[in-house]
């Protein structure tokens, strides 16, 4: 009987020390990017989430095998945190064009060219290519010109080499006005992208800290590490928590 308080104190140092294994295993973050280097982005985001107390493991592109993964697109699994537009909301696929040009609908891009993004972000091309097709509109590939952002895709089109250009609403209001264009077609909000988790994660406070430093994190903060997502991409909000902090709008 007198060992019973040694055996308990014993039991308890063994959980708190179990409980401290968990928290500090690295969480395997992956990310699905057309960026062409990670390197800087890489260092820049492991020394912010080392900051916040997330211990992580970061991947990109490869086979999916990450704990938590960033895509522009749908994937399997849970999402945890929707990117989110400059606005604080999700995407807003546009086509734009020159206030000079005269385009006042997207009928009118009938056998003129277009400034499109390449890679897989369905609000770079997919989107805008099915609203082309239900005016009627079908660019032959050689009237199509694939930039590899959305910036690039508005410098051709200000350089009149298209007749419009895909973009995203949040990122290209501002531009509107000084800039000389004009939203020809705006489509509904595109859920989907963000951060998925396909298999329940691990609970612990690493968890935490991760899910709540990744829910904090802004474009405005450091661009260098939003250099691997999507250029609309200003941070990430959870869909539905109450134990994720909300990102800044």
């Amino acid at each position: 009987m007198k060992r019973a308080p040694a055996l308990m104190s014993a039991l308890i140092l063994a959980g708190a020390v179990a409980d401290m294994a968990r928290a500090a295993d690295p969480l395997v973050l992956q990310v699905f990017t057309e960026a062409r280097s990670t390197i800087v982005a890489s260092h820049r985001l492991q020394n912010y989430l080392e900051g916040a107390k997330c211990v992580a493991n970061l991947l990109f592109n490869g086979k999916p095998r990450g704990e938590l993964i960033f895509r522009a697109g749908n994937t399997e699994g849970t999402l945890l945190l929707s990117a989110v537009n400059r606005d604080g909301e999700h995407p807003v696929p546009v086509w734009v064009t020159r206030k000079t040009a005269g385009v006042g609908s997207l009928s009118e891009l009938q056998g003129r060219d277009v400034s499109m993004v390449a890679g897989d972000d369905p609000l770079a091309g997919a989107l805008a290519l099915e609203a082309l097709a239900a005016e009627g509109v079908s660019p032959e590939p050689g009237q199509i010109y694939e930039a590899g952002d959305f910036s690039s895709a508005l410098g051709l089109l200000l350089h009149n080499n298209t007749h419009a250009a895909v973009s995203e609403l949040g990122l290209v209001r501002p531009m509107l006005e000084t800039q000389g264009m004009v939203v020809t077609w705006q489509g509904e909000p595109v859920s989907g992208a963000g951060w998925y988790a396909p298999a329940p994660l691990p609970e612990s406070t690493n968890t935490r800290a991760c899910l709540n430093a990744l829910a904090r994190i802004h474009r405005l903060d450091d661009r260098q590490i939003f250099r691997i997502f999507p250029e609309w991409v200003s941070g990430f909000r959870p869909p539905e928590s109450n134990d994720v902090e909300e990102s800044r709008s």
